[in-house]
């Protein structure tokens, strides 16, 4: 006696075989390396909480018009300098390696559909 698959089956069986070969990929694994990485980090964690405050700040000043060029140049050299530590350095090549090889999936997928996947899988209203 077979049991027949259905398409609805088979789409959820291949989708959870996807998600495991994502998982297997190097640059998945390199990204959830750094990601530990800068988790593990407390000082680097504190420094990406006051980055975020600083961000914050500003958004709000800029929302109230009390922001100045100055300001956001202060920002930006902030974030530069957060940037710059290996640890978050390595941990933003990696998040874009990974966000590269999910948006080449996403057409894959997409491709045969006529609707671009990724974009319309998370949300609605999109046109």
């Amino acid at each position: 006696m077979s049991v027949e698959t259905t398409p609805e089956t088979r789409t959820r069986e291949l989708a959870s075989e996807l998600g495991e070969a994502i998982a297997d990929l190097p640059a998945y694994e390199e990204f959830i390396e750094a990601k530990e990485a800068i988790q593990a980090d407390p000082e680097l964690q504190e420094r990406m909480a006051e980055f975020e405050e600083r961000r914050e700040e500003f958004l709000m000043a800029r929302e109230a018009g009390t922001a100045s060029n100055d300001d956001l140049r202060e920002l930006q050299a902030a974030q530069e300098t957060l940037h710059d530590d290996p640890k978050m350095a390595a941990y933003l090549r990696a998040k874009s390696d990974i966000e590269l090889r999910l948006q080449e999936l996403d057409y894959i997928i997409s491709e045969p559909l006529d609707v671009e996947f990724g974009e319309t899988a998370g949300g609605c209203c999109q046109d």
